[in-house]
């Protein structure tokens, strides 16, 4: 029997889409469940993106297009960029099926055997999971949850060595909530320029914000040239299935960047493209309607598993999760997931599945109704009440 190669033993998985499978079993039996495991936004994609993307297929955006993405997407992309002060040229954009392709190829484009990337922990598993393809090691940086910071960057600054080639980080971040602060990106851009580091900023969620506004890194001074900014339009206008994400790549990777495009998947769909111009282009109000409900959600489920007896939670600054501590709890996190699972039909994650540092905590997604939320919580406190 032919063996499989030893790098896809490297790759990692989300936890999210195994609960999601063991949830679809729980329901097979007969019970409703709550939903809390899938980063997924549960607002429909505004109508004039829909009918922007139908108008592109009757009008026979149906073949292949430039493998870096559409000139009109791409120079509205750009547009958006300015917006948040990042002088884009257009060339330096490649639009991808999702935001994950980015990632892939910012790793694949500078990243050696040998060399180590410095992660968020918990953070996003992908990360960890791309860097170890590309036969590199992962190197955990912590947050400050008690500051609300995605990193600490005292530590991240220790972790530093000669092998250090990127630093990743991801404002608001998966799973935690927590931003990067202002002074904080300016800290680790000199960090970046005096160590010749590349950065990869992960910004899905940056558009989920609760409070206060602060640059993208690509922003600052001699950042653009370093910076791999990822981006795309699942979470800020509820597009997850359309498939549709994007990049900023440094002058010295996009052309590298292209190529690893046109050696995976070609081209992103023409018609979903026309979606995203539309997306981009048209009235914004629908994503400041749908981050104003995910603040009230927040708000209701932070201080509900406050009053939970051994459950501790920060108030996340963004993105739609929370991510509370049970650690005073007598069951382990992933013992009282699977427990909440089966016993009570709520479905969220152990927060060891991002990473050593997220041991002791529980990911739950706000990003469904009130109503679900609030018998969510009803069926957490029913559960901790019997321990």
């Amino acid at each position: 029997m032919p063996r499989a190669a030893s790098r896809v033993g490297l790759l990692g998985t989300e936890t999210a889409l195994d609960v999601l499978v063991k949830a679809r079993a729980v329901e097979a039996r007969g019970r409703q469940v709550i939903h809390l495991e899938v980063g997924e936004p549960d607002f429909p994609t505004p109508g004039h993106i829909v009918e922007a993307g139908v108008r592109a297929l009757r009008d026979g955006y149906t073949r292949y297009g430039p493998p870096a993405g559409s000139p009109g997407l791409r120079e509205a992309i750009a547009e958006h960029l300015a917006q948040r002060g990042v002088r884009a040229n257009p060339e330096h954009v490649l639009v991808t099926p999702g935001a994950k392709p980015n990632l892939f190829y910012g790793f694949l484009a500078t990243l050696s055997p040998g060399d180590e990337a410095l992660v968020p922990d918990p953070g996003f598993p992908i990360y960890a999971s791309m860097v170890r393809f590309c036969g590199a090691t992962p190197v955990p940086v912590p947050p400050r949850l008690d500051q609300g910071r995605a990193l600490d960057l005292d530590v991240l600054e220790r972790a530093i060595t000669p092998r250090t080639r990127m630093v990743v980080f991801n404002s608001p971040s998966n799973p935690t909530g927590a931003v990067v602060p202002e002074a904080d990106l300016q800290r680790l851009a000199a960090l970046a320029d005096r160590h010749d580091l590349w950065v990869m900023a992960d910004e899905i969620y940056r558009r989920i914000r609760y409070g206060a506004d602060a640059p993208s890194i690509a922003a600052l001074p001699g950042m653009l040239e370093r910076t791999i900014l990822v981006d795309g339009f699942s979470k800020a206008y509820a597009m997850t299935g359309w498939r549709l994400g994007w990049g900023l790549f440094p002058p010295a990777l996009a052309p590298h960047a292209v190529r690893l495009v046109i050696n995976s998947n070609t081209c992103t769909a023409s018609f979903v493209q026309e979606a995203g111009i539309a997306a981009l282009r048209g009235p914004q109000d629908v994503v400041d309607a749908m981050v104003a409900r995910f603040r009230t959600r927040r708000d209701a489920i932070v201080a509900r598993l406050a009053r939970i007896p051994g459950v501790r939670c920060h108030e996340p600054a963004g993105a739609f999760y929370a991510f509370p501590d049970v650690r005073a709890l007598p069951l382990s996190a992933a013992a009282l997931a699977d427990r909440l699972l089966q016993e009570e039909a709520v479905a969220l994650l152990d927060g060891a599945g991002f990473g050593p540092g997220g041991s002791g905590y529980l990911r739950l997604s706000f990003a469904t109704s009130l109503e679900s939320l609030e018998e969510a919580a009803d069926r957490f406190s029913s559960l901790v009440a019997r321990l």
